[in-house]
Order: C-alpha cells, then sequence, then structure tokens
C-alpha cells in the first residue's frame, strides 16, 4: 500500500487534468497549484486576492508549465451567480474538471465559546464549510466527465478532536471530515471520490496567526507537505475514497 506522506509523485502524473484549487495564491495552495502544474496539470487558481493568483499564474508560466487560469473569488461574500460564472467557464474551456482541492480557510478567533463574536462564527462556518458545500455541489456535473475524479478537503487535527479556544475553526473541521465521509458515501459507485487532508503544523499566514510567538524555523515549508495531495489527484488513488490522511 502506498504511504501518502512518502508519495514520490511521477514527473507527467497529472498530465492533461484540470484541477481547481482554492485559496491558491499563498500558502498550501499557491504551493500545491505550482506541484500540480509540475506535473503537467492545467490548474484554476481560486481567490479573493487577484495579485496573487497573478503571481502564482506567472511563477506557473515561468516555469514552463502549462497554462493556468485565474478564477478571482471571494468565499465570504459569493452569491449563486458568481458559482454559476466559474462553473460555466470551466465547462466551455475545458469540458470537465478532474480534481477539485478544498484549501481555503478563515481561522477566526482564538477565544473562548462565551466570548465569540457571532458574526465572525457564522463567517468562518460559512467560508470553511458552506462554501465548499456549494462549490462541490456546483461542480459535481463537471467532475461526472472525468474518467476519475477527486475532491480533497482540507480538515485539521483540532477537527479531529476539539480543543479549547480553537471555537469556530475547530468546529468547522469536524463539519469539514463529515462532509468528505457523506460526500465519499454517495458516491462510493462512481468515478468521483472524496478524501481529507490534515496538513499539520506548516509555515503558512494562518499557521502564524494561531501561534505568533512560534518558532517557524521548526515547522515544514508548503512544500513539504503536498506529496499526499498529488497522490490523492492522481490515478494511484483511484480506489482510495473516505480516507483522512495525514501530510505529518
Amino acid at each position: 500500500m502506498i504511504d501518502p506522506k512518502h508519495y514520490h509523485a511521477p514527473p507527467g502524473l497529472l498530465k492533461d487534468r484540470v484541477i481547481l484549487v482554492t485559496g491558491a495564491g499563498a500558502g498550501i495552495g499557491r504551493a500545491l497549484s505550482r506541484a500540480c502544474a509540475a506535473h503537467g496539470a492545467t490548474v484554476l487558481l481560486l481567490g479573493r486576492t487577484i495579485s496573487k493568483l497573478e503571481k502564482v499564474y506567472d511563477e506557473i508560466l515561468q516555469d514552463g508549465h502549462p497554462q493556468p487560469a485565474i478564477c478571482p473569488m471571494d468565499l465570504g461574500v459569493a452569491q449563486g451567480p458568481a458559482y454559476d460564472e466559474l462553473t460555466e467557464k470551466i465547462d466551455q474551456e475545458y469540458g470537465r474538471l478532474d480534481g477539485l482541492v478544498h484549501n481555503a480557510s478563515l481561522l477566526g478567533d482564538r477565544t473562548p465559546i462565551e466570548q465569540y463574536d457571532i458574526g465572525k462564527w457564522q463567517t468562518v462556518m460559512h467560508v470553511n464549510v458552506n462554501a465548499p458545500f456549494i462549490l462541490t455541489r456546483v461542480c459535481l456535473p463537471l467532475l461526472k466527465r472525468a474518467k476519475d475524479a477527486s475532491i480533497v478537503f482540507t480538515s485539521s487535527g483540532v477537527g479531529r478532536t476539539g480543543r479549547a479556544y480553537w471555537g469556530a475553526y475547530a468546529v468547522s473541521k469536524f463539519a469539514t471530515e463529515g462532509l468528505s465521509q457523506v460526500l465519499a458515501d454517495e458516491l462510493s459507485d462512481t468515478t468521483i471520490r472524496a478524501n481529507v487532508i490534515n496538513p499539520g503544523k506548516t509555515r503558512t499566514n494562518m499557521r502564524l496567526q494561531a501561534y505568533p510567538a512560534e518558532d517557524r524555523s521548526t515547522l515544514a515549508q508548503p512544500e513539504d507537505v503536498v506529496a499526499p495531495y498529488l497522490y490523492l489527484l492522481g490515478p494511484d488513488s483511484k480506489d482510495v475514497n473516505g480516507e483522512s490522511i495525514d501530510c505529518q
């Protein structure tokens, strides 16, 4: 059995695949987008900050990889028409979707439930849970057209064991695990698979928000945790469904 943590992706693993990555402008999303492109994929870069997406776009082209596409969307405020426009463009340009990676998340407040701001709670739950549900739902017809399609959700250690002061973020990641499991069971007789990844301690801006005093030199770089994502997005994992995988 392949160990996703030590997976060595062959050069053409994702050749001719169309993969949508949310939160593609920075951190793990940026590293994964570049890695997918390096392995042959056409990457659809979704995020809310166009300048960051443009930078990743340029990096991919400068490396000589397939031309990506920029998909500006603020998951915190996007409504139905924005999702319809996205899927229509994907349909027109590519006719299918081979991979969907839910990477974008909000940390929210690190505070007791008793003091948690209600508006902030709703925002975190929307971006971390509702938006991935909506995006998955509208993309399923495109995913069904792929020979073997993969949906990858991003979770956290606090999405498996609750911890004080992690509030909406922890609860949203429990929901992420549940959404993936329900979806995996519903899709078990199809060519689409759904799995969850826990990246672990990684040197990202979100990690810095959560642990501002932490020694960042001890943390894995985003590029160090992409192997399990590549495994789940490629054909080697076509029989893997309903799993929750640790990167570290």
